[in-house]
């Protein structure tokens, strides 16, 4: 076996199954709070419509903090891989060509979490989106405005 990474050495051998449940987090390089600007976070959730909106995954609930994100999905098509390649490469894109910075937004690579068939997604995704009440950045939900869940 190469010598690599711990992080990339547990991803050796791994794979994203069609239709399975994932919860992908990633951080901004250096922990940033990039996205304390609206404006900068709905540049990421853009993409995460296309991805939608494109079949690579169907969104069931997501959160953007200020230095990163919680993306729970059902994979469609392609690998975990290649959906967070292209959503952190598009929306790296989009994001310094608004602001005029230049180098990489996100950490490398990524977090996922593939979830047993018995766990309660509704939960999950509650506790997805309650991210910004864990953090103390809102007293409510709702006084939020980078989430979304299809069942609230």
């Amino acid at each position: 076996m190469p010598d690599l990474p711990a992080s990339h050495r547990l991803r050796t051998g791994r794979y994203g199954e069609l239709n399975r449940i994932y919860l992908l987090t990633t951080n901004t390089a250096e922990r940033k709070p990039i996205f304390q600007d609206f404006v900068l976070g709905r540049l990421v959730v853009e993409q995460f419509r296309c991805a939608h909106d494109e079949r690579w995954a169907k969104s069931l609930a997501w959160v953007i903090m200020p230095d990163h994100f919680h993306w729970l999905i059902e994979l469609q098509q392609g690998s975990l891989n290649e959906l967070m390649q292209k959503n952190k490469s598009l929306s790296a894109r989009a994001i310094n060509m608004s602001t005029g910075h230049r180098g990489s937004l996100w950490q490398p690579g990524y977090h996922d979490r593939a979830l047993r068939r018995e766990e309660d997604l509704v939960k999950l995704a509650r506790y997805v989106v309650a991210n910004p009440l864990r953090a103390g950045l809102v007293e409510r939900l709702g006084d939020y405005p980078l989430w979304d869940a299809i069942w609230l």
